[in-house]
């Protein structure tokens, strides 16, 4: 087994300017550039931490706080919370410059966590490092992971098991 990696080890910033051909009918940026954007710094957190190829499993969740518009510098941070045999649980923050404010405070626009798991060259699950949170928030979110987890797995049971009946 690999020995942990500290969270900060996978931590990622992307950062990108909104522009046109992002928008939605309603003139703000639209939701699935949005959470391309969070998949991109995500998978790219996962890479890292794992040390190579991590696909997608899962969204557990994805809560849009502001909207985004046209000229918006939006940051995406991201981070490793939480690590099984071969999955992760990634943490996202977006967060939004507005183009038209000056020295106005980032606003968060979005949050998301997402479960991807590591691969080798043939698409099969290889073992990841263990995570190591480094203080108290990366603890906390590494509980917060482990019950998003548990529930997870008990809701794929309860359908699995209503499926049955």
């Amino acid at each position: 087994m690999n020995e942990g990696r500290p969270t900060s080890h996978s931590r990622v910033t992307l950062s990108r300017i909104m522009t046109a051909v992002d928008v939605n009918l309603y003139g703000t940026v639209h939701g699935g550039v949005l959470m391309k954007f969070v998949d991109d710094v995500a998978g790219a957190a996962a890479a890292r931490h794992s040390g190579g190829t991590a696909v997608t499993a899962a969204i557990d969740e994805i809560v849009f706080l502001e909207p985004v518009r046209v000229g918006d510098l939006v940051h995406a941070y991201a981070q490793v919370n939480w690590t099984g045999t071969s999955s992760m649980e990634v943490g996202v923050k977006l967060s939004g410059e507005r183009w038209d404010v000056v020295a106005a405070e980032p606003l968060t626009v979005a949050t998301a966590y997402l479960v991807f798991v590591a691969v080798d060259k043939a698409g099969h699950p290889r073992h990841v490092p263990p995570v190591v949170p480094e203080n108290a928030d990366d603890e906390r979110r590494w509980r917060e992971a482990l019950i998003r987890r548990e529930h997870r797995l008990a809701r794929r049971a309860a359908i699995q098991k209503a499926r049955e009946a």
